[in-house]
């Protein structure tokens, strides 16, 4: 199987990006010659691995039929200081809200994820250290 993307200059630093029938726009900053159109090619990389593991934890909770309310996923990845620029530590946080949440389950869950099936997880750990935490019905 192969995937396929296409980015299309527009003007300055911005691109038109198709991909799976899906049109997005990214673009630098204006500090770096930008306008600031859409996105930056290196958060994508965060939000892809977001995306990833919260399919994953998500499928595998209803498979396990474990009901939760609310699920988000953020991802904070920390950047080197000299060129090129790339993440070096990579914090991915679950947070879910429920009345039944199974703090075992969610955890498997996630292990899962990050260690058998999310393939951006997996193509990042290669280049980044990787952690996780898990937040349950936080206040």
């Amino acid at each position: 199987m192969k995937h396929e993307t296409r980015a299309t200059w527009q003007e300055g630093m911005s691109f038109d990006v198709a991909l799976d029938g899906h049109t997005f726009a990214i673009d630098a900053a204006p500090e770096h010659g930008g306008a600031n159109r859409g996105p930056k090619p290196k958060g994508l990389i965060l939000s892809g691995l977001a995306g990833c593991t919260g399919m994953d934890v998500v499928a595998i909770l209803n498979k396990m039929r474990m009901p939760f309310d609310s699920f988000d996923v953020a991802v904070v990845g920390e950047l080197t200081e000299e060129h090129p620029k790339h993440y070096n530590r990579i914090t991915v946080v679950y947070t879910f809200t429920g009345t039944a949440l199974d703090e075992k389950k969610i955890e498997k869950a996630v292990r899962l994820s990050q260690e058998n099936y999310c393939g951006v997880s997996e193509m990042l750990k290669h280049a980044a250290e990787i952690s996780h935490e898990i937040r349950l019905n936080p206040a």
